[in-house]
């Protein structure tokens, strides 16, 4: 047994296994192979590669579960680097929703209440959840109607804009009621 040298560890590369099976690594005996510009031909595995190693490109398969297993002919490398720059655009397209709090307490003023009430929906419309709340301090827990009053108000409020998800309800020392925005025509 060789004994390794102390000091530096041993460097084993990782071995990357690759999303699909290209050229040899297709095992079916028959496969559909689709062709730029016509219609999909079933055909042997081999001929499809020797199709292949004409064209100097790729036999990819794209769907192993067919029956029988769905190939193309193309670059393995460019095919990837398509696919990659596809997921980039879609993940940068879709828009992660936040949840966005407002805080109120029981004895939260009318003008205050109207600001905050526009802030929420303005967040509403650009697509984020509110989570708002009424926060109960000292003696204050006595007015629980007074913040419940307040939150069904404030969904009153809201309601061209966004719905309440469940009726509020108290969470320590805190009511708390969430809005969803709603789905746009």
């Amino acid at each position: 047994m060789q004994k390794r040298p102390k000091g530096k560890p041993q460097f084993r590369p990782r071995i990357k296994e690759r999303e699909h099976n290209i050229n040899e690594d297709v095992t079916a005996l028959e496969v559909r192979l689709i062709l730029d510009g016509a219609e999909p031909v079933v055909m042997k595995t081999a001929d499809a590669l020797r199709m292949a190693k004409e064209k100097e490109v790729d036999l990819v398969e794209i769907s192993p579960n067919a029956v029988p297993p769905v190939c193309r002919l193309i670059d393995y490398n460019k095919f990837l680097y398509e696919k990659k720059k596809k997921d980039k655009e879609q993940k940068a397209k879709s828009k992660q929703s936040e949840i966005k709090e407002i805080r109120f307490t029981p004895n939260t003023d009318e003008h205050d209440f109207d600001f905050k009430s526009k802030h929420a929906e303005k967040f509403l419309i650009e697509g984020d959840k509110v989570k708002c709340y009424v926060q109960f301090k000292g003696r204050a827990i006595m007015f629980q109607e007074r913040g419940e009053l307040l939150l069904l108000k404030f969904a009153e409020r809201l309601a061209e804009v966004g719905s309440l998800e469940s009726m509020p309800k108290m969470e320590g020392r805190r009511m708390i009621a969430i809005f969803t925005p709603k789905k746009k025509k």
